[in-house]
């Protein structure tokens, strides 16, 4: 049996995730500018980020204590295996994601790249695989992955099913932002008539 959603050891864990959003970025930053310039000083991730070279100083200092970042010889900066790692698991996180977002679920691409940046450190490298897995799956036949753009392009909020939604659970509707969905629409209807 799964544990409840509002278990406490659910939210907890976001706060032992491996990388934050900041830190992330600080990573992809160091990495892209070694490999567009063959060096990364904190004054350039400052300004790539647009972020002060104060706050970048600190932060690229955590990093450091993490293991994620160290100095050539001539103090430049430079990502650790590690750190390495990190950078590129959330680079393809951002890439897989947004690419789900806009090719299967059909959001627009600003809403894809913007909910990908948001979730891209968050996503573990399991999740990640099956997503992969599951895009190769629909977008590699052609008539598979038409039938999945033609549902969707039909998207409206809510169940589709009258008679049962599988997302619904003991009554509780699942629908984002409390809208009715067709299942409780009918459901409620069906109670008032009887």
């Amino acid at each position: 049996m799964s544990k409840p959603i509002n278990d406490s050891t659910y939210w907890r864990d976001f706060e032992k995730n491996d990388i934050t959003h900041s830190a992330a970025h600080y990573l992809m930053a160091i990495d892209a500018l070694r490999g567009e310039f063959g060096y990364a000083r904190v004054t350039d991730v400052a300004e790539m980020l647009e972020v002060s070279r104060g706050a970048a100083s600190m932060s690229i200092s955590q990093l450091k204590k993490r293991g994620w970042v160290a100095e050539d010889p001539h103090r430049f900066l430079l990502l650790t295996d590690e750190g390495h790692q990190m950078a590129v698991l959330v680079e393809q996180n951002f890439r897989i994601l947004s690419k789900f977002f806009e090719e299967v679920l059909g959001v627009s691409p600003e809403t894809a790249l913007s909910d990908a940046c948001k979730m891209e450190h968050l996503m573990s490298l399991e999740t990640g695989r099956r997503l992969v897995w599951l895009m190769r799956y629909i977008l590699s036949d052609e008539s598979r992955a038409a039938k999945i753009h033609d549902v969707m392009s039909r998207f409206r909020p809510g169940c589709e099913s009258v008679d049962h939604c599988p997302l619904c659970d003991g009554g509780e509707c699942l629908t984002p932002l409390g809208e009715d969905c067709e299942y409780h629409k009918g459901a409620q209807g069906k109670a008032k008539k009887s």
